[in-house]
């Protein structure tokens, strides 16, 4: 598998390096892996200068053009910890990181079962995930509820049409957004999770009007640095979000069996395919708000399985057939 070829390539491989990146005249201290990608380097930059992957520029000895290619693994590039990596990139302090600067993704892929069992299972990625866990933490708006079930949700497509013009951020909203959160607070607890950036995620929320409802309440929001980079043998490498880093920091409120994910990508779901829901993607919202009710179909869906003791069952795919009544008595005759 190329994979597992590309993994071997250097004994920076399993072990950490640390790195000497200086930026706007001071330096910072980052720490990467072989089996880490250029783009997680760049995340990990971010984490220390704030400034935004997309609007970075590094600056290596003798293979500066090989970093700015994202999917590239770092053992395939001979980094050494005795050079200083120079990076170049704007904090965006007072910029509305808005996302028609980046580029849309519309190829979406659906991984075949087996591979998606793969690449879950796939020691290289748990051990990713597990560097996630303890590099990331998880700050809490609202405290966990115990006994709640856990809904998470994107936002671009499922939540708002970001591709789309208009003076009112509200004309792009999903209809039915706030009564559909509202809704579901009832039996879950709601996170945000964009693969943007956080000012992105927090300016977007508060132009919703998702912050301040007085109906609901959002328990957290994640951004781009909580993913985590896999690689495909059909596909290639992408990012995804893996839900086992919520798992881990709130083991006593979330797990495999209370979690959904609402997501249009489908290829965000890789680490945890059982509990993904690809939405129907919002697009071109002037035209589509009047006939759009996937929010409200889906309200009627998070409700007749609010009751159940395991979500990671269920097909999610299937979720506009499920019949409740027939499930149960399938499940438990």
């Amino acid at each position: 598998m190329a994979s597992e070829s590309s993994s071997a390539v250097s004994p920076m491989t399993v072990e950490e390096l640390t790195l000497a990146v200086k930026w706007s005249g001071k330096e910072h201290t980052v720490r990467v892996c072989g089996d880490d990608t250029v783009g997680e380097l760049k995340r990990r930059i971010c984490e220390v200068t704030n400034v935004l992957p997309k609007r970075q520029k590094l600056l290596y000895p003798k293979v500066g053009a090989k970093l700015a290619d994202d999917s590239l693994l770092l053992s395939q590039i001979p980094l050494k910890s005795s050079f200083k990596m120079t990076m170049i990139g704007t904090v965006e302090d007072d910029i509305i990181v808005d996302q028609v600067e980046s580029p849309d993704i519309i190829d979406d892929f659906e991984i075949e079962q087996d591979e998606a069992v793969d690449i879950k299972d796939k020691e290289i990625n748990k051990e990713k995930l597990r560097r996630r866990i303890a590099q990331h933490k998880i700050v809490l708006r609202n405290p966990c509820r115990e006994g709640k079930k856990l809904l998470v949700l994107d936002i671009d497509y499922t939540l708002f049409d970001h591709r789309s013009t208009a003076e009112n951020p509200l004309e792009l909203m999903r209809p039915y957004l706030h009564e559909f959160l509202s809704a579901a607070y009832a039996a879950y607890d709601i996170m945000i999770w964009s693969a943007t950036s956080m000012k992105w995620v927090e300016v977007k929320m508060k132009q919703l009007g998702v912050l301040d409802n007085p109906n609901y309440k959002i328990t957290a929001m994640l951004d781009h640095m909580a993913m985590i980079t896999v690689q495909s043998d059909h596909y290639g490498v992408f990012d995804c979000k893996p839900l086992g880093l919520i798992w881990a920091h709130f083991p006593e409120f979330y797990s495999p069996k209370n979690t959904i994910m609402f997501d249009d990508l489908r290829r965000n779901f890789v680490m945890n395919p059982q509990n993904g829901l690809p939405i129907k993607p919002f697009r071109k919202a002037h035209a589509n708000r009047s006939s759009d009710d996937e929010l409200m179909k889906l309200t009627q869906y998070l409700f007749a399985i609010s009751d159940l003791d395991d979500l990671s069952v269920l097909d999610h795919k299937k979720w506009e057939s499920f019949d409740g009544v027939s499930f149960k008595k399938h499940r438990y005759s």
